[in-house]
């Protein structure tokens, strides 16, 4: 006979629940070809006007690799330029298909079915954007007076000799940066904001980063935004590098309840 412990262990390897990528209007219809995390199918759980996208997966699964999320985000962006959709947290999982159906899409039809009607024709875009170290050194030694003058400071000098220079020198280099960040972040949403109809800053990642904020854009706006990053990365090349991400899902701009909360 079965210790309970195993028999516990077996009942979870057979139960399967519900993994949610987001939501969509009810009258969709799922291509046979899309495919959800671990390359699994996926399927749509029908409430009223709403309905939920979601995968079949083992209780007990561990999720949570890069490439799992690179799944969700896959699906979830190529939904979003075809229909409005509002993204779920990466890691969303219900114990059935019933639980998704009563404990999140009934308990949140209206408030899901307004938000899928403000989305409606929008997508959104992400700018990315990191100053070239070099460029960005040089504008800042010809700018800052205090900047050059530590630089000569230590010049060909032994590092024990100008540690606090050094210090210095960095600290007013971040200074500069930031500053520049602030005025470059602003340059980039006068450039694109015309094209969009909603904007999130988003804080940087990195020492050297110049811009990185979200756009949500109407479709009909798609070609002109894009040709204004193409406009803004000429106009900053050889200073920054610029990355446009999307159309994808408007992650920025859409706050799900997280499922069972």
């Amino acid at each position: 006979m079965a210790a309970p412990e195993q028999t516990r262990e077996a009942q979870e390897e057979r139960a399967v629940g519900c993994y949610v990528y987001g939501i969509l209007p009810g009258d969709v219809e799922v291509s046979p070809d899309a495919r959800g995390l671990r390359d699994g199918g996926v399927d749509l759980v029908r409430h009223g006007r709403i309905a939920a996208l979601v995968s079949e997966i083992r209780v007990g699964t561990p999720i949570g690799r890069p490439e799992d999320l690179t799944a969700h985000q896959r699906l979830l962006d190529d939904a979003a330029v075809e229909v409005p959709v509002l993204p779920l947290r990466f890691g969303a999982v219900l114990t059935s298909r019933e639980a998704v159906e009563e404990e999140l899409l009934a308990a949140n039809h209206d408030r899901f079915l307004a938000a899928l009607d403000e989305m409606e024709g929008r997508v959104e875009y992400v700018l990315k954007g990191r100053y070239e170290e070099r460029a960005v050194l040089r504008e800042i030694m010809a700018e800052v007076p205090e900047a050059g003058r530590l630089r000569e400071e230590i010049r060909d000098r032994p590092e024990e000799l100008t540690r606090d220079a050094r210090i210095r020198l960095g600290e007013t280099i971040n200074q500069a940066i930031s500053a520049k960040r602030e005025a470059d972040t602003q340059r980039a949403v006068e450039a694109l904001s015309g094209h969009a109809v909603a904007t999130v800053l988003r804080e940087p990642t990195h020492r050297e980063d110049a811009v990185q904020a979200a756009f949500l854009v109407e479709t009909a706006q798609r070609q002109r935004f894009e040709k204004a990053v193409e406009e803004l990365a000429q106009e900053w090349q050889g200073r920054v590098g610029l990355r446009r991400l999307g159309p994808m899902a408007p992650y920025d701009f859409v706050v799900t309840p997280r499922p069972g909360g």
